[in-house]
C-alpha cells in the first residue's frame, strides 16, 4: 500500500501534476513511440493517438489511482483498473512493457515539471506508478488463466460465415473457429479484439461488442463504419466494410470485458444509442437462450429506424422474453416504426424500477445525460454500469 510519506507527497502534489498531465502524457507518448515504433505495430490504435483520446484516458486513470490512494493510502484501489486490465488482455499488453512505460512516463514529468520534481516528489509518484503497474499485472494474469491464453497472445484465426449487411453503415460478420475447436467461453456483453494488417503493413486494432448469445459457437460482431466527418475516417471499420467477406479470416482475441450481464433476476433495464446496442443485443440473446423470465426494459435511441442497426434483432428478442418490452427513440421517425417516440430519449414517465440493474451504451455525452436523468429518478450509481467504444474518457473528464 502507499506509504504515509508518499501519500502526503502525493495529496500535496496532486493538483499541480493534474494540470499538466495532458503535456505530459503528450510528451510521453511522442518519445516513446519515436524510440519503440514497435508499439505502433498492432498495439495502439493510431486514430485515438492523432485526436488525443488515449492520452486524456492515460492521465483521467494515473490521476484517479493517485487520488484515491492519496485518499486512503491503506487500500489499493483496484477495482478501477478492472477496464484497464481487460483491454491490456484483449490487446496483447505484456508485463515488461510496464518498465517501458515507465521510462518515458517519468522523464516526461520531469522534462514539464522540471525542478517541482525533488527526489521525494519522483519517489512518491514512482510508488503510485508501480502499485498501479503490480495491481494491473496482477489482475491481468488472472484474465489470461481464466481465457486459457497466453499473456500478449490472446488471437486466434476465425472464418468468416456470413456477411449480413444492417444499415447503409453497419455490417454484421458471423464468425467460427477456423481450427474446428470450440469456441472460447465468452459472457454476455464482453467483446473481442479485431487485428487487421492495414495498406501500409502496420497492423491496427480495434475491439467489438459480440452482439449474439456467448454460448453459441458462431458468434457474430456488429461494425459500423466510422466515416470522417471532419475527422479521421475509422481505419479498420472501413477496411472491414470494404473488404471483409464470407469464407475471408480474420484474426480475434479471446473475449473480454468486465461489463458483463449479472445472472440474478433483479429487474433489467438496457439503455443504448446508435451502434451501442450491439452488446444490448449479446445480453438479449443470451437471455432469450437461457429461457429467462426476468423483467426487462429495453430502450434505445437512433436518428432513424433505418439508421438502427439490430433493429429487428432486437424487437423479436423482446418478442419472445415473457417479461420485456422495448422502447425506441427516433429523431427522424417513419411510418416503418409504430409505437416509437419522437426526439431524444427521455426517461420521465416509464416507471423503471429503482432496484433495476441498469445498463448503458452510447456516445459519452448521451450516458451522461442518461446516467443524470436515472439517478433523479432514484437509481443508485453502484447499479448503473457503462460500456464506453475506445479509451474510456469518463474518468478523464471527471478528473480535469
Amino acid at each position: 500500500m502507499l506509504s504515509a510519506e508518499s501519500a502526503s507527497v502525493i495529496r500535496a502534489t496532486l493538483p499541480a501534476v493534474a494540470r499538466e498531465l495532458d503535456q505530459i502524457t503528450t510528451r510521453f507518448y511522442a518519445t516513446m513511440f519515436t524510440e519503440h515504433p514497435e508499439l505502433l505495430d498492432g498495439m495502439f490504435n493510431r486514430g485515438n493517438q492523432a485526436g488525443g483520446a488515449q492520452r486524456r484516458a492515460l492521465a483521467g486513470a494515473f490521476a484517479a489511482f493517485a487520488g484515491a490512494l492519496a485518499a486512503d493510502p491503506g487500500t489499493r484501489p483496484d477495482t478501477l483498473l478492472a477496464r484497464i486490465a481487460h483491454k491490456h488482455v484483449a490487446v496483447g499488453v505484456t508485463d515488461d512493457q510496464y518498465t517501458i512505460v515507465h521510462k518515458y512516463l517519468f522523464a516526461a514529468i520531469a522534462e514539464v515539471l522540471g525542478e517541482a520534481v525533488t527526489p521525494d516528489v519522483a519517489a512518491a509518484w514512482d510508488e503510485v506508478y508501480w502499485l498501479m503497474a503490480g495491481a494491473l499485472i496482477a489482475q491481468e494474469a488472472r484474465l489470461c488463466l481464466e481465457a486459457q491464453v497466453r499473456p500478449g497472445h490472446p488471437w486466434r484465426q476465425w472464418t468468416v460465415l456470413e456477411r449480413r449487411e444492417e444499415t447503409t453503415d453497419t455490417v454484421s460478420f458471423l464468425l467460427r473457429p477456423a481450427d474446428g475447436g470450440p469456441a472460447p467461453r465468452a459472457r454476455a456483453g464482453q467483446y473481442v479484439s479485431v487485428r487487421v494488417k492495414m495498406p501500409d503493413g502496420v497492423h491496427q486494432l480495434r475491439q467489438y461488442s459480440l452482439s449474439s448469445a456467448p454460448g453459441d459457437q458462431v458468434r457474430r460482431i456488429t461494425v459500423k463504419r466510422v466515416r470522417g466527418g471532419g475527422a479521421p475516417e475509422g481505419e479498420v471499420s472501413n477496411l472491414l466494410h470494404r473488404t471483409l467477406q464470407a469464407g475471408d479470416q480474420l484474426t480475434v482475441s479471446a473475449p473480454f470485458g468486465d461489463v458483463v450481464l449479472d445472472e440474478s433476476d433483479t429487474p433489467l433495464v438496457l439503455i443504448s444509442a446508435g451502434i451501442g446496442c450491439t452488446p444490448m443485443t449479446g445480453m438479449l440473446e443470451h437471455l432469450a437462450a437461457t429461457a429467462s423470465t426476468r423483467s426487462v426494459r429495453v430502450l434505445h435511441a437512433d436518428r432513424s429506424p433505418a439508421d438502427h442497426a439490430l433493429r429487428h434483432d432486437m424487437t423479436r428478442l423482446v418478442d419472445v422474453l415473457p417479461a420485456a418490452r422495448a422502447t425506441f427513440w427516433y429523431e427522424q421517425p417513419t411510418p416503418e416504426a409504430p409505437g416509437s417516440r419522437t426526439g431524444l430519449m427521455h426517461l420521465d414517465g416509464l416507471g423503471l424500477p429503482t432496484d433495476a440493474r441498469v445498463y448503458l451504451c452510447g456516445p459519452l455525452p448521451f450516458m451522461r445525460e442518461i446516467r443524470s436523468q436515472l439517478l433523479r429518478g432514484g437509481i443508485a450509481a453502484r447499479n448503473i454500469r457503462y460500456e464506453v467504444f475506445g479509451p474510456d474518457l469518463w474518468l478523464a473528464d471527471a478528473t480535469a
